[in-house]
This record gives C-alpha cells, structure tokens and sequence, in this order.
C-alpha cells in the first residue's frame, strides 16, 4: 500500500504516546483520521495536535467488543472505508506470575489480546469487502517474542496478540485478501505505559505487591531511556509501503531472537536480557 494520502486510517489507543504519533504521522501523509481511546481529554488534545484534516474521536474501551463493533459502524458510516487499522491500545502490569489475580489478568487479556480480537471481527471483514489495499498494524511489543522475569502476565497477553496477528496474515494471504498485517514489536519506547493504572477500570484498591512496584519502575526506568513515539511511527509508515510483517525498534533483537530460537531447539531455558 504506497500511497496513503486520502486513506482513512484508524488508531486505538490514540491519546498518548505511539498511538498519538500515529495519528500525527498519518495526518501529516494526508490521511483521514478516526481517533479512539479511554481517555476523553487527551485523546481531544490529539486530535487537536492532528491539524486541519478530517480528524473524527470516540471514546472506546477496546476490551468492550460492543464499543470496537460502535467505532467500526461509525467509521464506515462516516467515512466510508477504513484502510489503514492500528490495534494499538494496550496496557502493562508486572509482578511474578504467581501474585498476579484473575482480576489482573482479565485486565490485561481484555486491552493486549481482545482489543487486537475485536478489532480484527469489527473491521477486517468489511475491509476484505472493500476490495481494496489495506493494511492491519498491531501493536505487540517485543514481549510478545521475549520474556524477562515480573512481567509475566503482560507477556502472555502479548505472546498472544503476536500469534493472533501471524495468523490474520496468512489467513489473509490463503484467501487472496488484497489486506497485509504487520506486529508492531517496539521495546524501550518513551511513553507511559508504566503508568497504565491510570485507565484502569475501577474496582476495588489493593495494595501493589514489591514485585509489582520494581517491575513497574523498571519499565519506567527503560522509557525514559527509550526511543520517540515519532521514530516508531515512521516504522510504521514505512512498513505499510513496504509490506512488511515484523517490525522491530532496535536492530539488537534481531540477535536476540535468533539466540532464543538456537537455544529452544537445544531444550534449554533461552537467557533473558
């Protein structure tokens, strides 16, 4: 898909951080937007920084399926066609995989993994009948290829959005769909997804556990340290025109996926980093 100016591109979780930059990009290559998050005021202030163009918002809880079905009625109703559709909301939660509830599990499989579902049911068949070039980005993380100890449960979730997207792809390529995927694999990037609690649902307040807080300090550590949202969204970009099914922020993990698949075939436990 080489030409995006005129295309109607939609972004989950669109109110900070790699979905802000998304839209910002697509706005900027002259697409139209259709803007989504849980968050009312910063998603209205990423519209606001999307310019002049078409920039439509809905507030949307992606692990709602009724919500992802209202946001997709309204963007083909409105706009007439999605072309471009990032998965991109997501959270984090660490701590051992032990001492993490059902409670916060449920949490994190609604955003990370049924938000890509959702997504995928609401939209992609309307697409396919667009008849039309399309592209899926979902964002996976780099923990949907690699896990590191106290961030358990957010691996799962995203091992599980990694598998879901590999399949989409070649469901789409054995049926001749003119749409691509891509799994958007970003490590260390700065935004606030140490500070997910923020848009958690309320619910009853329980004390976080040590793990829980060094896990969510470390990854905050790593953020700060991390890539810009705009750097990553120009992958996307790029990938869209190019096709491209993996993409990876740090050329280092291109190693270090290798190291783990050399090490899995030995039998032994891959080290992590």
């Amino acid at each position: 898909m080489r030409e995006l100016s005129g295309k109607v591109a939609v972004v989950t979780g669109a109110a900070s951080g790699i979905g802000r930059a998304l839209a910002l990009r697509f706005a900027a290559e002259g697409m139209t937007l259709m803007l989504a998050d849980v968050d009312p005021g910063s998603l209205a202030e990423t519209a606001r920084q999307a310019g002049d163009g078409k920039v439509l918002t809905q507030v949307t809880d992606v692990s709602d399926a009724a919500a992802v079905r209202h946001l997709a009625d309204r963007c083909f109703g409105e706009l007439g066609a999605v072309h471009v559709l990032c998965n991109n909301a997501g959270v984090f939660q660490g701590g051992r995989m032990w001492t993490r509830g059902e409670e916060d599990f449920t949490w994190l499989l609604g955003v990370n993994l049924w938000g890509v579902l959702h997504g995928i049911h609401a939209f992609v068949p309307r697409m396919i009948e667009q008849d039309t070039e399309g592209h899926i980005v979902n964002t996976v993380s780099v923990a949907g290829l690699f896990t590191t100890p106290g961030s358990g449960g957010y691996a799962v979730t995203k091992h599980a959005a990694m598998a879901a997207s590999q399949a989409l792809a070649e469901d789409l390529a054995a049926t001749g769909a003119k749409l691509r995927v891509t799994a958007l694999c970003p490590g260390a990037v700065r935004t606030r997804i140490a500070d997910s609690e923020r848009v958690r649902p309320a619910g009853p307040v329980a004390t976080p556990t040590q793990d829980e807080v060094d896990a969510r300090e470390r990854v905050g550590r790593a953020a700060e340290r991390g890539i810009e949202p705009a750097e990553v969204a120009g992958l996307v970009v790029a990938a869209i025109r190019e096709e491209r099914f993996l993409v990876l922020t740090d050329p280092r993990y291109a190693a270090r996926l290798r190291l783990q698949t050399e090490t899995l075939l030995t039998g032994n436990l891959p080290p992590y980093q």
